[in-house]
């Protein structure tokens, strides 16, 4: 690994993290581990960790630097960008405190695009499981990650397709900061919205919107998951929904037919793939309970634009974003 010098860092790694541990621990871990051509600082932003996440900093280590901000002033959107003014890098790169890196070339992988293309904004890395996560999660993020890999680097080359095909529109809005870097010079134009929920993904629009290309780092891994609980899916899947709606106009679900038949589709795909892999022996427990997964994520997408008022008067209650932040 290289050690930074006195001189100014290419990149800015920011971190915001809030009760990180265990994975922020690993995260440090495997940040000093980093194999680079470059020197590269990390700025960690703690809104108000009451774990052991502030006991694990390494402040031992010149390139670590800490920014402390209360609970009630954090922001997907306001925080990142704080981040970014506070950074002495070109590129800022950003990770979320459980999003490990899973080997060496993480952050060389991760702005390499940026280094061999002036006109690309920002790229993004690919998601692999956290070890002993459900076959589910495993297969979902592979699917996902892998249906990415065919558009490298995109910009609007048609402005009518562009316009008129929403999932066209989405593969390019996809960008997100469990894994990311972007360019300082053209956030100072384009800052992050200070919105709730998908910052990174209207920042996205925004960039692509303005004639910028964006990437897609391959060969930059981290590990990211998330196993919830039937409420934590929905609750997730709400804020996702609710969104996605507002920002850019997508229903995940969108009616209460589609609700149904969605749920018999997934359940029908994910006992197939159970079938096949052998998870039927291997992890039946995850087995057993992917059927409610898929009811819990479902109903979360339709109730994020159905426009119920139990849910409007009870938004604290379904959306999981807004508990963790009065937390």
């Amino acid at each position: 690994m290289k050690v930074m010098a006195s001189g100014k860092p290419l990149v800015s790694i920011i971190i915001p993290v809030k009760n990180g541990m265990p994975f922020v621990a690993d995260l440090y871990k495997m940040i000093k581990r980093q194999e680079v051509d470059f020197d590269f600082e990390i700025i960690v932003i703690d809104s108000g960790s009451t774990d052991e996440s502030l006991s694990v900093f390494p402040g031992d280590d010149e390139r670590f630097r800490l920014i402390q901000i209360p609970s009630s002033s954090f922001g997907h959107g306001r925080t990142r960008n704080l981040g970014v003014e506070s950074a002495r890098g070109e590129l800022c790169a950003f990770l979320t405190h459980d999003a490990v890196p899973a080997d060496s070339l993480w952050l060389r992988e991760l702005v390499r695009p940026l280094r061999e293309d002036d006109s690309i904004a920002a790229s993004f890395g690919r998601h692999i499981a956290h070890q002993g996560a459900s076959p589910f999660t495993t297969w979902e993020l592979e699917a996902h990650f892998n249906g990415l890999r065919q558009w490298p680097v995109v910009w609007i080359s048609d402005a009518r397709e562009y316009s008129r095909n929403q999932g066209l529109r989405q593969i390019f809005h996809f960008y997100s900061d469990n894994s990311s870097c972007l360019r300082k010079s053209v956030w100072e134009s384009y800052p992050y919205p200070d919105v709730s929920y998908a910052e990174d993904q209207l920042w996205a629009k925004m960039i692509i919107e303005a004639g910028y290309k964006k990437a897609f780092s391959w060969d930059s891994v981290v590990r990211h998951s998330h196993e919830y609980s039937f409420w934590g899916r929905l609750s997730r899947s709400y804020d996702e929904s609710k969104a996605l709606y507002a920002l850019f106009g997508y229903k995940m679900c969108s009616s209460g037919k589609d609700l149904i038949r969605q749920i018999f589709r997934t359940t029908a795909r994910d006992m197939k793939s159970a079938v096949e892999n052998g998870w039927v022996f291997s992890n039946i427990r995850a087995v057993l309970k992917q059927p409610f997964d898929n009811i819990a994520r479902q109903f979360g997408y339709y109730l994020g634009t159905a426009n119920l008022s139990i849910v409007s008067r009870n938004e604290a209650t379904f959306s999981r974003d807004k508990r963790l932040m009065e937390r």
